[in-house]
């Protein structure tokens, strides 16, 4: 079980019908599915729910989506439609760097402002936090609090919770997996959820285009600090020459680690602003998350993130310069 006491949430939730429902910029799975799942709970209680988020899903996410309406910023989307709520859940997050363009509609509603989320960074958004930073996904979070709720796992529900703690968890090979994680994973298969077909739609639906971009990427990979850090980049002239996005660079990241002997990588995504999108993973004994905040961006001590300033290679610079600061305090100390 969490650590988090869900009866106040229960009692607003019970106290209010209108639930408006927000994830993070470019919404993974989990907070996607999280939102998905949440979205079905409460409308079991006879809730109305809406679901607006900064930004559309990646393609990949579509398969969650698939009929329901999700809708975003700048997709017609007007201060009304957050006035409407009378609850506002932001899931997966507790940044404001995570919510651009959504950000100015939730500081000026008046609506009842909540927080369900698993990750250290944080910000103060004036908000209800049901926060539990060792739970391994939000997707857990979302299935204690449906338990809470006396709601029911239907099938769809339980796929949607699956899909978010799966990719949360690298499909339960991250140390945030316990026992109750793959009891919560039970419940999930036993209500419907199908692995096999959920791990088809999620990583098995590449195109020749994102295929060409993966070589292009790795064949850039590069080792320093003695084989600690493995990392690469992608630059515009990647996306023209493969006819890909930086979206198709999702999950590329995890490969720099699989070399022998790394304890970290990261990836350095140039973006069309020509500002720098970089994602870092470690294995245990680190913490990438204090590289990530130290250029204002967040996430969890093994997978998190940030936007620097371009160029890239100037971006790279910055970010080899905070891992050879990891590297050599870890050196020192063990002296």
């Amino acid at each position: 079980m969490s650590k988090i006491d869900w009866s106040p949430l229960c009692e607003l939730i019970g106290a209010h019908q209108k639930v408006l429902l927000s994830c993070h910029v470019r919404p993974d799975a989990d907070a996607l599915g999280s939102e998905l799942a949440l979205a079905g709970f409460l409308r079991q209680l006879g809730k109305e729910v809406r679901i607006i988020n900064p930004s559309v899903q990646p393609k990949g996410m579509d398969f969650l989506v698939g009929e329901h309406e999700v809708h975003h910023v700048g997709d017609g989307v007007a201060t009304e439609d957050f006035e409407w709520a009378e609850i506002h859940i932001i899931l997966d997050t507790s940044a404001w760097s995570q919510l651009p363009g959504l950000a100015n509609f939730y500081r000026k509603t008046k609506s009842r402002k909540v927080i369900i989320d698993h990750h250290v960074s944080s910000d103060s958004l004036g908000a209800d936090e049901f926060k539990d930073v060792t739970s391994p996904a939000t997707g857990c979070l979302i299935f204690d609090l449906g338990q809470a709720l006396n709601c029911k796992l239907t099938p769809e529900i339980a796929t949607f919770l699956y899909a978010a703690i799966a990719t949360d968890t690298g499909w339960f090979r991250f140390p945030s997996t316990t026992a109750y994680t793959m009891q919560i994973i039970s419940e999930l298969i036993r209500a419907g959820a199908e692995p096999h077909r959920i791990y088809e739609n999620l990583y098995e639906q590449n195109n020749l285009p994102q295929l060409k971009l993966m070589g292009r990427v790795l064949g850039k990979v590069q080792s320093d600090f003695d084989g600690l850090l493995a990392y690469t980049i992608v630059t515009c002239e990647d996306f023209s020459a493969t006819g890909t996005t930086p979206v198709d660079t999702e999950g590329l990241v995890n490969y720099c680690l699989t070399l022998a002997g790394t304890q970290a990588a990261f990836i350095a995504v140039e973006q069309r602003s020509r500002q720098v999108k970089v994602s870092f993973r470690c294995r245990t004994d680190w913490d990438v998350s204090k590289i990530a905040e130290s250029f204002g961006g967040g996430g969890h001590r093994q997978a998190s993130g940030a936007m620097l300033n371009g160029p890239l290679s100037s971006a790279v610079t910055k970010v080899l310069g905070k891992f050879r600061e990891m590297f050599e305090t870890s050196e020192n100390s063990r002296v």
